[in-house]
């Protein structure tokens, strides 16, 4: 009896990474749009219709791989948050000493402004929007985490200084970052140039006067 031929079976081209990578664009794309919706909008008055149209989709795409508004939200404010980690750990990790004040406060601001420039809708999801637990504690988490970063280089420069006190300057400057981002991010270059420079010279004028104190 003679061996029947057979024909090696025809290899299908792998398709599920170019899927996953479709798919992962897609997501991109829905969320920035989300974000300039919200930022528009603000969250409470955002739909995911809105959200389908800005980022040039059907809802239909859209609920392919989000459920709901909470959902996009969520799924934004997980992204900016892992962002602004990102940032605050690159800026900051620097041999605490080896700075000077002013460089100190430009690896602080320069960074986190050009983040903000790029996230909208930011303070839609972290100021207006009542957010999940879940979500609240990781924003909890990162201020924190932010705060003994920005405190572990401070500290060389406050001699005397225990521990809690610096943590409550390295709380202030968040505080007054916080407060004043507007300068930065609104009105033309110039303006937010300006703005800017206000920022750090609050921020020098606040620290300044405690350089004089004492060492951790």
């Amino acid at each position: 009896m003679q061996a029947m031929n057979s024909k090696p079976a025809t290899k299908q081209p792998k398709k599920q990474p170019q899927r996953r990578a479709r798919g992962q664009k897609r997501i991109g794309e829905l969320l920035l749009a989300a974000g300039e919706v919200f930022a528009e909008m603000g969250y409470e008055r955002a739909t995911t219709n809105a959200i389908a149209a800005k980022a040039g989709v059907s809802p239909g795409s859209l609920y392919q791989f989000f459920a709901n508004k909470q959902e996009i939200a969520e799924a934004l404010a997980n992204l900016y948050t892992s962002q602004n980690e990102a940032i605050h750990v690159a800026a900051l990790d620097v041999v605490p000493g080896s700075v000077g004040l002013r460089e100190l406060i430009d690896r602080t601001v320069d960074p986190f402004l050009a983040f903000r420039q790029k996230a909208p809708g930011y303070d839609a999801l972290f100021v207006g929007m009542i957010s999940s637990p879940e979500l609240a504690l990781r924003v909890q988490t990162l201020h924190d985490g932010f705060k003994k970063r920005l405190a572990s280089l401070m500290c060389p420069h406050f001699p005397g200084t225990n521990e809690e006190a610096t943590l409550r300057y390295a709380e202030v400057c968040a505080h007054i970052l916080k407060g004043l981002l507007p300068l930065a991010l609104r009105g033309s270059a110039r303006q937010r140039k300006e703005g800017t420079e206000e920022i750090k010279a609050v921020l020098e004028r606040y620290l300044t006067p405690i350089l004089k104190g004492k060492k951790c």
